[in-house]
């Protein structure tokens, strides 16, 4: 396991807090029909999203600031593209529910950790891999998007991530929440036991 340092400035820091400017950017241009534009910024996420975190390892500048700044980017960025793509009407709106439904059920075990002494649970590698097809699964679902050659093959590979997104999301969500669930009842006795104490 990686040292964690309390370091700020650090490449794979600013590579996450561009990631987290992108997302306005992102937004913007989708919602005006800038549809190509709004693919590379996606692109370029995505791949921000993989060197950062390989040169954070690589480096040994593994960060508590990057820890918190990774995924934040990664939720906002799920968010924001559902959202836009929802209300472009590419996206049905049964799957931006399931999407914010599950990030609204995390953000719930947030304050019951930390009533219990924990801070947010650590980025599961099964959670990892659910944005990761998520989003690719965007930007092909803009290039889905339209009667073109390059839409109609993009169409089937874009849903397969979907759903294999949503499913693994979901999944990592049940082991978010069972591992909150543990540590919430091994709290109980410790903290009995030191007032007694």
């Amino acid at each position: 396991m990686e040292p964690v340092s309390d370091r700020v400035v650090t490449l794979p820091n600013a590579l996450s807090a561009l990631r987290l400017v992108g997302v306005p950017v992102f937004c913007w241009l989708v919602l005006t029909g800038h549809d190509g534009a709004a693919l590379v910024v996606l692109v370029v996420s995505g791949a921000s999203d993989y060197l950062d975190g390989y040169l954070a390892r690589r480096w040994n500048q593994v960060t508590r600031l990057g820890q918190l700044l990774d995924p934040l980017a990664d939720r906002l960025y799920i968010v924001t593209t559902v959202l836009a793509l929802g209300w472009r009407e590419i996206v049905p709106w049964w799957l931006v529910a399931a999407l914010l439904l599950r990030d609204v059920l995390l953000s719930l075990t947030i304050p019951v950790l930390a009533g219990h002494g924990y801070g947010p649970l650590p980025v599961h590698f099964l959670g990892k891999t659910a944005t990761f097809a998520l989003l690719y699964a965007f930007p092909l679902l803009l290039l889905a998007h339209g009667g073109s050659v390059v839409a109609q093959v993009a169409r089937p590979i874009a849903w397969a991530f979907v759903w294999w997104g949503v499913g693994l999301y979901w999944w990592a969500a049940w082991l978010y929440v069972r591992q909150t669930f543990e540590l919430v009842r091994d709290a109980g006795p410790r903290s009995r036991a030191s007032m007694t104490g």
